[in-house]
C-alpha cells in the first residue's frame, strides 16, 4: 500500500492521524508510526526561528512509507500526520519546560523530567540538532490546543487499536516504529536496527528475540536497548502481565535515506523490501505465547 506525504501547504486542516485498515485484521499485531508526519502549520513555519529542513531532521521521515505493507498481512498501521516538533507523541501529555513558556504553567504539568531538561518535551525547545525552534515565548493555552488536538487523538486511536485486538485474539504485539540518526558514540560499529523494549519489561524476551532473529536473517546488525530502550510509548503500553507487548524498532537513517536533503535515497526501496518482510514474518508468527 502506498502511503500519500502530507504536504505543507494547507496543514492546519490536517486530521492529525491515520489509520491504514486491513479488510480484516487476522493478526494481533499492531504497527505505529508516531514521528513520521510532515504537515506543518503554515503559522508556525513562519515564526520558528529555523528552516524547514532544520524543522524536518527531528522527523521519522519516510518511516510510515517502509512499514506501509502491515495492513497487507492483516496488520493495522497508525501514523501521526503533525511533526514531531509541533507535538511529541512519544512523551507524557505534559512535559513542559517552563522557560518556553510566557507565563507560570499549572502545577500539574511536569517541568522535570529528563526530556524537559533535554529540550525534548512534548513540546520541543529544540530539534534533533539543538537549535532552537522558537522566536518567541509560547502561552500555555498553545501547548494546551497541540496535546488536545494532537496528542490525546492519537493516543485514543492507539489504545482503541490495542484494545480491540486484545479483544480479539486475547493480547496484542505493538510495533512502535522509528528511524534513528547516526550515533557519533557508534561511529566505529553502527547497528541497522534497534529493538527496544525496556531491557525486556515491556514485552515478552521471546518476542523481542524472534524479531531480532528475523531481522539478522536479512543481514541486519542488530542491538537491543542501546542507545534506544523505548520512550514513552513502549513504557506506557508495554505490560505484558496485562497481554499487551510493546517493542521500538529504530531504523538506521542512513540506509534508506539522504539526511542532509531529507529525500529518500538508494536504499529506500530495498530497506523496504525487507522490512515487508519483516512484516510478513511477524503476521506469520504464532503469538499464542504472548497471552497472559
Amino acid at each position: 500500500m502506498d502511503l500519500p506525504s502530507p504536504s505543507f501547504a494547507g496543514a492546519a486542516q490536517t486530521a492529525p492521524l491515520v489509520i491504514y485498515r486491513p479488510a480484516r485484521q487476522t493478526v494481533p499485531v499492531v504497527f505505529a508510526s508516531p514521528h513520521s508526519g510532515q504537515a506543518y502549520p503554515a503559522e508556525f513555519l513562519a515564526e520558528a526561528r529555523i528552516s524547514p529542513p532544520a524543522l524536518r531532521r527531528s522527523e521519522d521521515s519516510f518511516v510510515d512509507e517502509l512499514f506501509a505493507a502491515a495492513p497487507a498481512h492483516g496488520a493495522p498501521l497508525l501514523a501521526a500526520t503533525f511533526p514531531r516538533v509541533w507535538c511529541d507523541v512519544n512523551r507524557e501529555p505534559w512535559e513542559l519546560d517552563p522557560s518556553m513558556f510566557d507565563g507560570p504553567l499549572p502545577p500539574w504539568v511536569n517541568t522535570s523530567s529528563p526530556r524537559v531538561g533535554a529540550g525534548l518535551g512534548t513540546i520541543a525547545r529544540i530539534v534533533a540538532t539543538g537549535e532552537p525552534v522558537y522566536r518567541r515565548r509560547l502561552s500555555f493555552s498553545e501547548a494546551e490546543a497541540r496535546i488536545r488536538g494532537c496528542w490525546e487523538p492519537y493516543h485514543a486511536a492507539l489504545a482503541e487499536l490495542i484494545a480491540t485486538t486484545r479483544a480479539q485474539f486475547g493480547f496484542c504485539l505493538l510495533i512502535d516504529c522509528h528511524s534513528m540518526p547516526a550515533h557519533p558514540a557508534q561511529a566505529a560499529n553502527p547497528p541497522d536496527m534497534v529493538l527496544g523494549d525496556a531491557h525486556g519489561t515491556a514485552c515478552a524476551p521471546r518476542a523481542t528475540r524472534l524479531a531480532e532473529e528475523a531481522l539478522i536473517g536479512l543481514g541486519y546488525r542488530v542491538r537491543r536497548n542501546d542507545p534506544y530502550a523505548g520512550g514513552y510509548v513502549t513504557r506506557h503500553y508495554g505490560r505484558p502481565r496485562e497481554g499487551v507487548h510493546a517493542l521500538q524498532i529504530e531504523v538506521a537513517r542512513a540506509l534508506y535515506m539522504d539526511e542532509a536533503r531529507i529525500q529518500r535515497g538508494a536504499g529506500f526501496r530495498r530497506l523496504t523490501a525487507d522490512l515487508t518482510r519483516l512484516i510478513a514474518s511477524l503476521c506469520a508468527t504464532d503469538w499464542s505465547f504472548l497471552r497472559s
